[in-house]
């Protein structure tokens, strides 16, 4: 994948987001603006890929409990380098979960840009992040070190696990694309 597949992307989602279009705008600056936004040192902010990733049933979401965020949040990491953002959740999603999982949609299912504080000698920061969804083929599944735990949380009761607003509307995001029929 190109910058300009990504640009590509991020226009179709927003043909289907067209009330994203500002946190759309962002992404295409960024893209724009900083040649080395794939990496985790462009200092302003960098690209990474995430994960809603559902288990066989599709009822239900694997959440990790981030280790350095300390809150509930779906897959998902750094690109390091990687501008085929679809292989960095891919990655992610394996790397954090040890579970093999099948996309269920190349098409970008949400974008998100959300701070990062500052960490060490690393300034605060943004994360414009790119999020495609997956569907484990098991339910069995391996904490990493990058998380205090892993979850499988029923969709319908993901507030009861998470308050965070981009996890609330990845939920409801896809409830609609199924048409509300997961509780």
């Amino acid at each position: 994948m190109s910058v300009s597949n990504l640009r590509s992307m991020i226009n179709r989602y927003l043909v289907r987001y067209p009330e994203e279009r500002s946190v759309g705008q962002k992404f295409l600056e960024l893209l724009t603006d900083y040649p080395d936004c794939f990496e985790r040192n462009c200092e302003f902010g960098h690209i990474t890929g995430s994960a809603w990733l559902v288990d066989p049933d599709e009822k239900r979401v694997l959440l990790t409990h981030h280790k350095k965020l300390k809150k509930w949040l779906q897959l998902g990491g750094h690109s390091d380098g990687e501008k085929d953002v679809l292989a960095v959740a891919t990655r992610e999603a394996v790397e954090e979960s040890g579970l093999e999982v099948v996309v269920l949609d190349t098409e970008i299912f949400d974008i998100d840009v959300h701070k990062i504080p500052e960490r060490g000698s690393f300034p605060t920061h943004y994360h414009f992040d790119v999020r495609f969804v997956f569907r484990s083929l098991s339910k069995i599944f391996s904490v990493s070190e990058e998380s205090i735990d892993l979850e499988w949380v029923p969709i319908g009761d993901i507030h009861l696990r998470s308050t965070d607003d981009s996890v609330l509307r990845l939920k409801d995001k896809w409830l609609n694309r199924c048409w509300g029929q997961i509780s």
